[in-house]
């Protein structure tokens, strides 16, 4: 299981781990791919209205492509890596401990 996260810190010490998970997505004949549907690794699964944007990498942010998307009335971001597709999770340790008291 966690040959598939990567954790990443940031400034005020939250990690964010990255998540690789499954999608369903539509090829299209001029190669643009589109994501559809999520499918988290624990089974929840999040149909994916639009894809509000899409960007490329500037100075090293991320890696793949970004796609900006609405689930429900919440905007998102998923990445595509090659064929591979992950998310990011805010998991913020102080939180953690405070549930395992």
């Amino acid at each position: 299981m966690y040959e598939n996260i990567r954790k990443l810190f940031d400034l005020e010490g939250m990690c964010m781990e990255k998540v690789y998970v499954s999608v369903e997505s539509i090829t299209y004949a001029d190669g643009s791919i589109v994501p559809l549907k999520i499918f988290w690794n624990d089974g929840r699964t999040w149909d994916i209205k639009r894809v509000i944007h899409m960007a490329e990498p500037v100075n090293d942010e991320f890696e793949g492509i970004r796609y900006t998307i609405l689930i429900g009335s919440a905007v998102k971001n998923i990445y595509r890596l090659g064929s591979s597709w992950y998310v990011y999770t805010i998991d913020d340790p102080a939180h953690t401990e405070a549930d395992s008291s």
